[in-house]
């Protein structure tokens, strides 16, 4: 079968000798294709190669899912919007009532997680949502996204997996009872505005109870930032102690905020960030929640389009299996950067084509 260089992956067997341009040979028949041999092709200049078909072996992680289509993520688009509309006024009806109307959200959520059953892209629909403009209410819907998608991901059925997204919805509703000039002031929080903020986690797990028979979203806001090690709040508890919902929220809560432009924050880039969340499994997040989300997101990444620090732009065609977090950019036609060696050169931003 005979492919481009740029879609052999790691596990493809060549089919024959390949040689370059000049018809010096670059590697014998029979080559196992690994992610150093793909870049030695590329940067010998080879277009196409001969594999066995059927001879792929691919690693969990690194098969691109299909591209999102514009088609497929324009139908998403209201359905984001009017759900971040939505949360607003629960948000808006919480702070002045200490409730919400339960059926609201369900009116909200449900739909939306008809529509996400359907879409694979995760990282498509996270850079349509960095259109939102009020922190809160966007990270709210992006914490109950990804809360539904890593549950499934995780095994959970398709009920448990709605009921994981709905608590990421609504884990941060007791930000409500937060002063507004500690929510959004744009310097560090004092000591004491701090501990205030923390109480967030406290006021969620009220208003949760008022206003559903949801123990579980309850529990979920309660617990979302405690931490594996028992470094987190409000309670300090440990690994065995943390509900595996508030587990899955705290991955998909840490990534959202590290991902989005806040107040006193400006966003990081979507694969560094992945980076970070990998070193917190070791210790603060749970390391196989951590690890299934990393391990499905990777293959989103691949296609789009990046601004590097080096001011170029380019499109991501392979996720490195050595160096996860950074993957070979082709810039053009016959210019490729394998960021796994030009250490100096990093990814600025990921975008989608306009």
């Amino acid at each position: 079968m005979r492919v481009h260089v740029t879609d052999a992956k790691p596990g493809d067997r060549l089919k024959s000798d390949t040689y370059n341009g000049h018809g010096v040979p670059v590697m014998i028949q029979g080559t196992e294709l690994q992610h150093d041999d793909i870049s030695k092709l590329i940067m010998h200049g080879v277009d196409y190669i001969d594999i066995d078909a059927g001879s792929a072996s691919i690693p969990a992680g690194f098969a691109p899912d299909v591209p999102a289509s514009p088609e497929s993520l324009k139908r998403a688009v209201p359905l984001i919007e009017q759900t971040i509309s939505g949360f607003e006024s629960m948000f808006l009806e919480a702070s002045s009532t200490g409730k919400f109307d339960e059926y609201r959200v369900d009116e909200l959520f449900g739909p939306l997680v008809s529509e996400l059953a359907r879409q694979k892209d995760v990282v498509s629909l996270l850079l349509i949502m960095e259109r939102g403009d009020h922190y809160t209410y966007n990270h709210s819907l992006q914490v109950g996204i990804l809360s539904y998608y890593i549950a499934t991901w995780l095994g959970y059925t398709e009920e448990e997996a709605y009921a994981a997204g709905k608590a990421g919805y609504l884990h941060d509703i007791g930000k409500s009872m937060i002063p507004d000039e500690i929510l959004n002031k744009p310097g560090k929080l004092t000591p004491e505005e701090f501990h205030e903020m923390k109480k967030h986690s406290l006021y969620g797990y009220d208003i949760i109870r008022n206003s559903t028979s949801d123990e579980i979203s309850a529990i979920v806001a309660l617990q979302h930032h405690e931490r594996e090690d028992g470094s987190g709040y409000p309670h300090g508890l440990f690994k065995e102690e943390i509900h595996p919902f508030a587990s899955i929220t705290a991955v998909a809560d840490v990534y959202s905020a590290m991902i989005s432009n806040r107040v006193y924050q400006t966003k990081q880039e979507l694969l560094t960030v992945l980076r970070e969340l990998h070193s917190m499994s070791f210790g603060h997040l749970n390391p196989e929640t951590t690890q299934v989300f990393i391990r499905h997101m990777l293959p989103n990444f691949i296609n789009k389009q990046v601004l590097l620090t080096t001011g170029q732009t380019g499109t991501i065609i392979l996720n490195n299996p050595v160096d996860y977090f950074r993957p070979l950019v082709r810039i053009n036609d016959d210019v490729y950067i394998d960021l796994s060696r030009e250490r100096h050169v990093s990814i600025d931003e990921i975008y989608l084509e306009s």
